[in-house]
């Protein structure tokens, strides 16, 4: 006879090898892992008197990855910055000013509200990318809320730039930074740049050399406009991606944001060295990027690349919410390539799952519910109308017709994170005042002017 700490039971989605799906299944959590998936009765059998959350009715699912969010100042003014402004206008007139005046305090609370969304819709793993200041206080409320992921600090050696500084002086933050989350924990550092064309080429060698020796990830931004082609093609004479495999950067342990605007050999490039892509469509919708001109992340799909799923920040992606992001990359994926037979419901959802813990190097401990890997498990609630008749493919109506809002019950590392729809580690209702008081403060002290398009009478 065996203990655990829960039993959860439901249809169980797997996502394991062979993408079973178990009726009337449950899983046992036992000291944070996954100790077994089976059938209910067999389950409960072996782990008798074991405390138990789902239901029937229940869909239970491995943590959903984001792979791809900015945690810090954006949040405190979350859907504030409008949405018809010209290219740059809203990181030059908006955020830049807004983190000039963000303190420590702030960027944990911007945190702390996002990992919370995050949480309740499902995400249990995020991949901060790049934290302007105050990383250290992103990993406490990663810490106080109780969810995986990993911190960054942005890194550059371009003039102007906040945070900006020598090569050595940059590589040294980002080691300091790295040594004192290591990985396997429940939050890790990730070494990160800016990225575009902000970085130095002995930077970015420098912090590729640096990723690869501690084993870490290394992160940053590149092409999610045309500008940083042109810039590379007038400095380097080659594309952005192209000249990174040139100086050795590029591999397995690399993450990068966006390559919205990226040619045939780039893509080429990212299959052939490994190097991941975090997509974040909401975010390239939201701003007017031009995915839809090519939706290269399709071709790197179809290539066998690897790919995740990001929601990037409260004023472009504005949601933390992974199925939305899913289920848009799959309605562009059919709309772009005009063929509904090749991309559905079910390969988005694998990289919000499996393939976007590959994606980040996690795969060996996220991703699927199966034995000996961490208890990071979602539970969502299909006795709603909405839910009614229920689809004889869970996944199809999940991405389709579902969404965040349904879920009820998400465990990160065997812990009850959220519990019936509301998060069991922070107290949200002081979340919100604090978040009123701060979103104001922050606004005077910046100067922006976020408005109401339409009277408010």
């Amino acid at each position: 006879m065996s203990t655990a700490d829960w039993v959860i039971t439901g249809d169980i989605v797997t996502m394991d090898a062979e993408r079973a799906i178990i009726s009337g299944g449950a899983v046992a959590v036992a000291e944070g892992k996954i100790a077994a998936v089976g059938k209910a009765d067999h389950i409960r059998a072996r782990y008798p008197g074991a405390p138990e959350r789902g239901s029937a009715d229940a869909l239970v699912v491995p943590g959903f990855v984001n792979a791809h969010q900015h945690l810090t100042a954006d949040r405190l003014v979350a859907s504030a910055i409008p949405d018809d402004l010209p290219p740059g206008a809203a990181i030059f007139e908006w955020i830049v000013p807004v983190h000039e005046h963000v303190t420590e305090d702030d960027d944990e609370l911007s945190a702390t509200l996002g990992l919370v969304e995050a949480a309740a819709n499902g995400i249990t793993t995020t991949i901060d990318a790049g934290t302007v200041a105050h990383p250290h206080r992103v990993a406490q409320a990663m810490a106080s809320v109780g969810v995986r992921g990993a911190v960054a600090r942005w890194g550059s050696d371009a003039d102007g730039l906040p945070q900006s500084g020598p090569v050595n002086e940059v590589i040294d933050t980002q080691r300091d930074l790295i040594e004192q989350y290591p990985p396997g924990g429940l939050v890790e550092a990730s070494v990160a740049l800016v990225g575009h064309d902000l970085m130095s080429d002995d930077l970015v060698m420098a912090a590729a050399e640096l990723a690869r020796s501690t084993g870490r990830r290394l992160s940053f931004h590149i092409s999610p406009t045309p500008d940083d082609a042109a810039s590379y093609l007038e400095r380097t004479g080659h594309r952005p991606l192209v000249h990174l495999d040139r100086l050795g950067v590029l591999g397995p342990n690399v993450l990068v944001g966006h390559a919205v605007h990226i040619d045939d050999a780039e893509v080429e490039t990212l299959v052939r060295t490994g190097t991941a892509v975090a997509s974040c469509p909401w975010a390239y919708l939201r701003l007017g990027q031009g995915l839809t001109e090519r939706f290269a992340h399709l071709e790197l799909w179809r290539r066998g690349g690897r790919l995740a799923l990001g929601c990037d920040t409260e004023n472009a992606g504005d949601a933390i919410d992974g199925l939305r992001a899913a289920v848009l990359f799959a309605g562009l994926a059919k709309d772009t390539a005009a063929d509904p037979t090749e991309f559905g419901a079910h390969h988005a959802f694998e990289l919000l799952t499996i393939a976007g813990a590959q994606a980040v190097g996690m795969d060996d401990r996220i991703g699927s519910l199966e034995a000996g890997k961490a208890a990071d498990i979602v539970v969502i609630d299909r006795s709603g109308i909405q839910w009614q008749p229920p689809s004889p493919d869970p996944i199809l109506q999940l991405v389709w017709a579902g969404g965040g809002r349904s879920v009820t019950d998400v465990l990160v590392d065997g812990r009850l994170v959220i519990a019936d729809g509301r998060c069991t580690t922070v107290d949200t209702d002081s979340l919100r005042t604090e978040a009123r008081q701060a979103a104001q403060s922050i606004i005077e002290r910046s100067g922006i002017r976020p408005r109401s398009r339409w009277p408010m009478r």
